[in-house]
């Protein structure tokens, strides 16, 4: 797949264009990317995904914190999964915003992306004050271009597949349902930092990840879910089964929040400075602040118990911190 972050010096078409952000690359959006794709090879064209960076909203309202489900690295592999020939990244800012839905179609669409064909949601919203929709890209565009808007309701449930939709999800630790409208686990993407070494020193060593800057981190709680690891020198991946705790460590009166991923029963682990992803399955428990330390090595005893039932791996114990000396 080609990545192109300007369009200069380029030259694309005949083409299958489909637009939008694709934060989360949701089911929604794999039913648009399906029809692009599918249009595009039965016509000999180029699929052609037209995304933005940053998010709009980043730069609509940038007070307003609003953390991306999916990282760009995650936006297009996904992207490519999907079939996807090349995805240009159109820097969005103020002037661009700007742009009216005509300029839009004729300079962006049909100028220098060489749309001859274009796949679309049928809330598509484009051009200044997102005053161009999917009825505005019939209408204007029709006697040029194929249109084709796609229903993207979310199934039995009557509500449409959206990033609104998955964000609500996570903010009430639903990660089973948020996998649902993803189509997959809701993943965060980081490299593994240095930590407090409470966990190791409990027999629960921790990959930490930072609070931010690594997608949409669910309300705290602990949950089930995998780390997975790329195998050094290879494109192949490695998931480890992991029991993973979100927030500030009440137990410790902490004050910044992270997420903290244990992998069942592995102390043979070095992790520091790696880029790793953590995928989330199920909930397993809000955050507690115990009685006791042992008191809290019980519960994490039974959150680890919890998390391979929930994950359908044998149980792995807590480990002896006197094993510990990787993480």
């Amino acid at each position: 797949m080609k990545v192109i972050y300007s369009t200069e010096g380029h030259s694309l078409g005949p083409s299958v264009v489909t637009i939008g952000v694709f934060d989360g690359v949701h089911k929604g959006h794999h039913a648009i990317l399906s029809e692009t794709v599918k249009q595009a090879r039965e016509r000999g064209y180029d699929a052609v995904a037209l995304t933005f960076d940053p998010h709009p909203r980043h730069v609509h309202q940038p007070d307003v914190e609003m953390p991306l489900i999916t990282t760009m690295d995650d936006r297009l592999n996904m992207l490519e999964a999907a079939g996807i020939d090349v995805v240009v990244v159109q820097k969005y800012d103020l002037d661009y915003a700007s742009t009216s839905p005509e300029e839009f179609i004729d300079h962006q669409l049909i100028g220098k992306l060489g749309a001859k064909a274009v796949v679309v949601g049928e809330d598509v919203r484009f051009g200044r004050k997102n005053s161009g929709d999917g009825v505005f890209l019939c209408n204007y565009g029709g006697d040029r271009l194929d249109v084709t808007l796609i229903d993207d309701l979310g199934g039995d449930s009557g509500r449409r597949y959206s990033s609104t939709w998955i964000r609500e999800l996570l903010d009430e630790g639903n990660v089973r349902k948020a996998g649902k409208v993803l189509g997959r686990p809701h993943r965060l993407r980081g490299v593994v930092q240095h930590g407090y070494k409470r966990g190791r020193e409990l027999g629960f060593p921790t990959a930490n990840l930072p609070g931010e800057g690594i997608g949409e981190v669910p309300r705290d709680g602990v949950y089930a879910g995998w780390i997975v690891r790329r195998i050094p020198e290879s494109t192949a991946t490695v998931h480890l089964p992991a029991a993973i705790s979100i927030g500030s460590n009440p137990q410790f009166e902490g004050e910044v929040r992270t997420v903290e991923a244990h992998a069942l029963g592995r102390s043979d682990l070095n992790l520091y400075g790696e880029e790793i992803a953590i995928d989330f399955v199920d909930y397993v428990r809000p955050m507690l602040k115990l009685d006791s330390v042992k008191a809290l090595q019980e519960q994490m005893d039974d959150d680890l118990r919890k998390t391979a039932e929930m994950l359908g791996v044998p149980v792995s114990y807590r480990v002896d911190p006197r094993d510990v000396t990787a993480w």
